[in-house]
């Protein structure tokens, strides 16, 4: 599935409920889905910056793939449902993929709008340290 399909999958799976409280239990239940984080990546460096609640991120790129797998974790239902939705996206694809793909699906879920302001930073945050370790990932190939 290519980076634009995900997005639409994404995208009608949150869209299907009206209410935003059905929205909200389905990325929690996302979250509490997402594959557990492996211990030893569960480290202050892994922490992304900018988030209220603890969110742990970890790249993993698989030369013979060039996809960049994540790994992430949270303490927090919600943040962990957010990052679980962002990687739905961004999971396993191209680390050009994850650059060029700017985060519209956040407003086409009209994420944007529902969620608190220290929310919607954290999420921002989440997202802004994916495309940087994208960035990094590509560069160390020689792909930059």
């Amino acid at each position: 599935m290519n980076i634009q399909e995900k997005i639409k999958a994404t995208v009608d799976n949150i869209i299907q409920f009206k209410d935003w409280e059905d929205k909200y239990a389905a990325i929690i239940k996302l979250g509490k889905e997402m594959p557990s984080m492996p211990e030893e990546f569960r480290v202050d460096g892994n922490k992304v910056s900018g988030c209220q609640s603890q969110v742990w991120l970890y790249p993993d790129m698989s030369s013979s793939l060039d996809k960049v797998l994540f790994y992430a974790d949270s303490d927090a239902l919600i943040a962990k449902g957010l990052i679980a939705l962002v990687l739905q996206v961004y999971n396993s694809s191209s680390a050009q993929e994850i650059m060029t793909t700017a985060p519209n699906f956040i407003q086409d879920m009209g994420l944007d709008s529902h969620l608190s302001p220290n929310r919607a930073n954290g999420l921002q945050a989440m997202i802004k340290q994916i495309k940087l370790y994208a960035y990094a990932l590509s560069v160390k190939a020689g792909q930059v």
